[in-house]
C-alpha cells in the first residue's frame, strides 16, 4: 500500500494536466519536451507524477461503475472534470482529507477497503489492530503527532496499541480519541454507534462538552451530539467472529443486518416485520439461515433470483 506522497496542490493540478494530456494521445516532440522538463524539475513533481499512476492503476482495478465510466467515457469535458477530481484526490493528501470531509470522494479510492460479504483484519504501522466489517472503507495519517483512521463507510472495530501520539477515528458525527481502547464504530445513514469493550474513549462532537465513554458501554453519537451511554448489546461486536447474534429482534431488522453481508435485494413483507428471532447465526452462511428462518418462522423465503429475495408470509 503507497501513502499519498506530501505534494502541493499546484504541483498535482500540474501533474494531472500532463496526465490528461497524454490521455488524449501520445505527446508531440515540444510536449514531450516540456513534460520532461517539469518532471526533473522538482522531486516533488516526479513524486505527483508517480502517484499518479499508481492511482490509475487502481482505478482500473477497481470493479467498480464509476471508476469504469471515468476510465472508458468519451474525451469529453465532463471525463477529464471526473479524472481531475480522483487523480488530485490521490495525488495530494491534503486535498484528499478535504474532499472526503465534503463527501466529494466515493470510498472506492479508500486506503483500505472491505467488499461487501468480506471481513478484513488489518495490523496497522503502530501494531494497532484493525477489523473492517463487509462493506466498510477506511482512509489512514499516521504522523509524528496523532494516529488518524477515518471512517468513511460500515464499521470497524479497532485494538489500539500503546503509542505515546492519541489514536482518533473520524466519522461523520464526531471525534472520537484513546490511546489503549478496544472499541467498535459503525456509522449508520443518520447516526454513529460506538461500543466500547475495553479502556476508554473521548468523545468529541460539535454539540456539548467532550464525553467519556467507558468499558462495556456503547451509545449514539448524532448531528445533534450524542445520546445516552447503556449497557452493550448483546450483537456489540460478534461481526468479528463471524456471527450474528439476535435477542428478540424483529425480523425486519434482523434481515436488515443479514442484508449487510450479501450482494443484492433481501426484502421483508410487512406482514411478517414485527416477528421475533433469537439465536446466534453465522455470518457466512446467509443461505442457511434464510433456511432456518422458514424452519422457525411461519414464513417463505422467495428466490426470485440469486440477488433477489423476499421472505414472506407462509400460505
Amino acid at each position: 500500500m503507497h501513502s499519498a506522497p506530501n505534494v502541493s496542490a499546484q504541483v498535482a493540478e500540474q501533474a494531472v494536466h500532463w496526465f490528461l494530456e497524454m490521455q488524449q494521445g501520445p505527446l508531440d516532440t515540444r510536449q514531450q519536451q516540456a513534460w520532461e522538463q517539469w518532471l526533473n524539475a522538482h522531486s516533488e513533481h516526479r513524486r505527483a507524477w508517480e502517484h499518479i499512476q499508481r492511482v490509475n492503476q487502481r482505478l482500473r482495478s477497481v470493479s467498480s461503475p464509476l471508476a469504469h465510466a471515468t476510465l472508458n467515457a468519451p474525451k469529453s469535458a465532463a471525463r477529464r472534470r471526473a479524472l481531475k477530481m480522483l487523480l488530485v484526490l490521490g495525488a495530494g493528501s491534503a486535498l484528499t482529507w478535504g474532499l472526503r470531509e465534503r463527501q466529494l470522494l466515493p470510498p472506492l479510492m479508500a486506503d483500505f477497503r472491505s467488499p461487501v460479504g468480506e471481513r478484513r483484519r488489518l495490523t496497522l504501522d503502530d501494531g494497532s489492530q484493525l477489523q473492517l466489517n463487509s462493506g466498510s472503507a477506511v482512509d489512514i495519517r499516521f504522523d509524528a503527532q496523532r494516529r488518524l483512521i477515518r471512517l468513511l463507510e460500515g464499521e470497524l472495530l479497532l485494538t489500539a496499541a500503546r503509542d505515546p501520539r492519541p489514536l482518533q477515528v473520524l466519522t461523520a458525527h464526531g471525534l472520537l480519541e484513546s490511546r489503549n481502547a478496544r472499541f467498535n464504530v459503525r456509522e449508520y445513514p443518520g447516526h454513529t454507534q460506538v461500543a466500547v469493550f475495553e479502556g476508554e474513549v473521548d468523545i468529541h462532537n460539535r454539540h456539548g462538552p467532550a464525553l467519556l465513554l467507558a468499558t462495556s458501554r456503547q451509545l449514539s453519537l448524532g448531528i445533534n451530539g450524542a445520546g445516552p451511554a447503556t449497557a452493550l448489546d448483546a450483537n456489540s461486536g460478534a461481526w468479528t467472529e463471524g456471527m450474528l447474534i439476535a435477542a428478540h429482534m424483529r425480523l425486519a431488522d434482523f434481515l436488515d443486518e443479514l442484508g449487510r453481508y450479501r450482494r443484492g435485494q433481501l426484502r421483508c413483507d410487512e406482514a411478517v416485520a414485527n416477528l421475533l428471532v433469537s439465536g446466534t447465526y453465522p455470518l457466512d452462511s446467509s443461505e442457511r439461515i434464510l433456511d432456518l428462518l422458514e424452519v422457525s418462522l411461519p414464513v417463505t423465503v422467495r428466490r426470485f433470483t440469486r440477488y433477489w429475495v423476499s421472505v414472506e408470509a407462509r400460505a
